[in-house]
């Protein structure tokens, strides 16, 4: 520890402090911009690039940057000097005089830091006036909506992309003036390895990275009385909603989430929970044929952005992912045949819109592989982020709170607590396994060993969790991690034969889908994901139906219409064989 004295006031700090940690620790309050961190990813973004936070130091002639500068003993810092102030509103006004000034149709308006902190120091105009950097937007890739014009070279993205999730996508690009962040060859996003997961979205300060806005389609979809409109819900948008209208974080609002979207004109609101369960019988089934026939290791592949990272960056693993469908994809294809079939609607008529914490299930909704081939009919029309749903909400002028609970309509609406928990890390593996083990006749399973140690503990170092799980006569090596960083060594450690597991789950962002890419933005607290991940684990405790195979709609879904699970049509209708789109690798033979 050592002495520093910040604006008259003597503290003790760790002496590996900089003096922005320094003072925020204390109480002191220094405006900052490419500064950013994430206590739940580890991730810390400390470039010194945009020079709002400097401060006055006494002894020294410049103005150093409170987030890069490390403090000694016996500094002096003064942070509210006339000096410091000026320095910071001129760096904005240079900031601001590159930047498009049309705050009021932009999709950051009132949620944008930039403009947040041209406020708070009193900016009211554009004082430099001359060229600015013009830049097309590219709106190519479903999911990301990319606009360097509104760039502020923060580098944040460039940090959670390639350090966090290790994807590599954003660079610097040109120098000087013209600098910006970009992609290699200024490739447009669909034709770089970005993988959608949207963690870059949510550390932008601006609008330079927005997710594609689908609520007009949706809109339109609602308005047109020849369609057939079937909102479904993933269990983490339950648990983060009510963030957007106030509510605590964690708040269980799966009821007023089911009334809004019967107020806003939705035909049908089902639970993708319901597929969740259905997932979890496939992936069992083709758990249990795999380990029988030595093609193991098996990876879950509910999260289209670490398939992916796969299909990308690991082609020689395209036998790893199973071959299910995401749960949202698996309910889509079930609504328009089972569902269509039941409420004798013609499948052609029938929107499904999927509702996500997450945008690469935009990109993933595009892909030709998850339509019918014969009718070339998709298996979900549009998805919408827990963001989305919640601009539509306000949109509505309905009042969220206060909304009564309804329940999910009844057809494709029921789920087990095992589906609630595909929302957080751990989860899917959890609920499988649940399955596995009852099939095999053994007694409970503790499984807590696979619950989101990610959440409480930094994911980027220890994202990674192990377990040796008993079940039957058999022990079956587990592992689980989220983030893509973590995806990484993962793969490359079955690649170099250093770990040797059954079956894995990866979850691309950080935590799972409780901190998607679509989610309400939250900044700095892990205890925000926490919250969330609590929530849906109450759900799953409270529930008197925890196991997925119990589920009585699944088992009459079976009944009916799909025959005996992981048989011949279910495999048809709820498979899908992934492919490399530049090598056009499959993974259907496990070659």
């Amino acid at each position: 520890m050592i002495n520093i004295n910040i604006n008259n006031k003597n503290i003790s700090v760790p002496d590996e402090y900089t003096i922005l940690k320094a003072a925020s620790e204390n109480g002191i309050h220094i405006p900052t911009l490419c500064h950013y961190h994430r206590e739940e990813t580890g991730y810390v973004n400390c470039e010194a690039t945009c020079r709002v936070c400097v401060v006055e130091v006494e002894g020294k002639n410049n103005l150093p940057p409170a987030c890069g500068t490390v403090v000694y003993d016996g500094m002096k810092i003064n942070t509210t000097s006339r000096r410091a102030v000026l320095a910071r509103r001129a760096v904005l006004e240079l900031l601001l005089s590159n930047h498009p000034t049309d705050c009021l149709v932009c999709e950051k308006n009132r949620d944008c830091e930039l403009q947040s902190l041209a406020a708070e120091l009193n900016i009211k105009k554009i004082k430099y006036k001359g060229h600015r950097n013009l830049y097309e937007k590219d709106n190519s890739s479903y999911s990301i909506i990319r606009n360097p014009e509104k760039c502020i070279m923060c580098r944040r993205c460039e940090t959670m992309c390639n350090q966090v999730q290790t994807v590599g996508v954003y660079s610097t690009v040109h120098r000087g003036f013209d600098a910006v962040m970009g992609t290699a060859f200024d490739s447009k996003m669909i034709d770089t390895p970005c993988v959608f997961c949207g963690q870059c979205i949510s550390v932008c300060p601006t609008a330079a990275l927005t997710e594609t806005d689908n609520t007009t389609d949706v809109w339109e979809a609602i308005a047109d009385s020849d369609i057939f409109t079937v909102a479904q819900t993933a269990p983490a948008v339950r648990a983060a909603l009510g963030e957007s209208f106030g509510m605590d974080y964690g708040t269980d609002v799966t009821g007023k989430m089911v009334s809004a979207l019967r107020q806003i004109g939705f035909d049908m609101v089902l639970d993708t929970n319901f597929a969740a369960d259905l997932t979890v019988v496939e992936e069992a089934k083709e758990f249990l044929y795999r380990l029988e026939n030595g093609k193991l290791p098996m990876l879950t592949s509910c999260c289209p952005a670490w398939v992916k990272f796969v299909e990308d960056q690991f082609p020689d693993l395209l036998h790893v992912p199973s071959t299910c469908k995401s749960p949202h994809e698996m309910f889509g294809a079930v609504a328009k045949t089972y569902m269509a079939e039941k409420l004798k609607i013609d499948p052609q008529k029938i929107r499904v819109i999927s509702i996500m914490p997450c945008i690469a299930k935009k990109f993933e909704a595009k892909r030709e592989e998850l339509s019918c081939k014969e009718t070339k009919i998709p298996d979900v029309d549009y998805v919408l982020s827990t963001r989305e749903l919640a601009r539509m909400i306000k949109e509505s002028a309905i009042n969220f709170c206060e909304l009564p609970d309804e329940n999910f309509d009844d057809l494709m609406g029921k789920s087990s607590g095992a589906g609630d928990i595909f929302g957080t890390s751990g989860g899917v593996m959890e609920a499988v396994l649940r399955t596995i083990n009852a099939w095999s006749g053994s007694a409970e399973l503790d499984l807590s060993a696979l619950r989101g140690k990610s959440v409480t503990e930094n994911p980027v170092t220890e994202g990674i969790i192990k377990a040796d799980i008993k079940i039957g006569e058999k022990t079956i090596r587990a592992a689980v991690s989220s983030g893509l960083g973590n995806a990484r060594k993962l793969l490359e450690s079955i690649q170099n034969g250093t770990h040797d597991f059954e079956i894995l789950e990866i979850m691309a962002c950080p935590n799972g889908c409780i901190g998607g890419g679509g989610q309400p933005i939250h900044r700095n607290e892990a205890k925000i994901l926490s919250k969330r991940a609590e929530a849906l684990y109450q759900i799953d405790k409270n529930k008197n139906l925890r196991m997925s195979h119990e589920n009585p709609q699944i088992i009459k879904l079976y009944k009916d219409f799909l025959g005996e699970p992981y048989g011949e049509f279910a495999e048809k209708l709820l498979h899908i064989n992934y492919k490399n789109s530049e090598f056009g690798i499959r993974n259907s033979e496990f070659d």
